[in-house]
């Protein structure tokens, strides 16, 4: 009933869209784990929005992701970061229903490595990262959206791999920048809370 009533309050512009705060849930996949042929990594996070003006936002995350990176590896994932949303179409007085924006950002990323026979057999790194994509919001009333985004974040620093030989599970950690990253998929569901100016 929470949503129901929440939804039911209309929101109350004072000039434009710019000044909107918002909160958010969403899931995430990475189709992708740094060229390792484990399964898609999957998760959960939080965000929230903070809209600069009539086309740029901000969006503030969190996620959690976990995965294989091989048959004896499980890995886990976690950013947390921001990015900067240009919305390509112009903002209008009624309410569009798609949205769609270019985004670019940076985040703080931790990963974890381990031999699932023996997690005493684990490597783990922090390491920043820049990220770039496409994403659109579908705008089911004045303050529910579900957003979609695609992006690649490319990781500055030392890279953690494993390589399985047999029964046994050896970790490396190599210092540098490359092309490989994370393709990422969002889908996030977002609630407005109020105009702040």
């Amino acid at each position: 009933m929470a949503p129901v009533a929440a939804s039911a309050q209309p929101l109350k512009l004072k000039k434009g869209p710019g000044g909107t705060v918002s909160i958010g849930v969403r899931s995430s996949t990475s189709l992708f784990n740094d060229g390792h042929a484990g399964a898609p990594g999957l998760g959960v996070g939080g965000q929230m929005r903070v809209r600069v003006s009539d086309r740029v936002n901000t969006n503030w995350f969190y996620d959690y992701l976990s995965g294989s990176a091989g048959d004896k590896v499980y890995r886990a994932d976690q950013h947390i970061g921001w990015s900067v949303l240009f919305y390509v179409l112009k903002a209008r007085e009624e309410r569009r229903l798609f949205q769609p924006y270019v985004l670019a950002g940076h985040c703080f990323d931790h990963t974890r490595q381990r031999a699932t026979a023996d997690p005493d057999n684990n490597a783990e790194r922090w390491s920043s990262a820049v990220q770039a994509g496409i994403g659109t919001h579908v705008n089911i009333t004045d303050r529910w959206d579900a957003s979609l985004v695609s992006q690649y974040m490319v990781h500055l620093g030392t890279d953690v791999h494993a390589e399985e030989h047999g029964d046994e599970v050896h970790f490396y950690k190599e210092k540098g920048a490359g092309l490989e990253g994370h393709l990422l998929v969002h889908l996030s569901f977002n609630y407005k809370l109020f105009d702040a100016w």
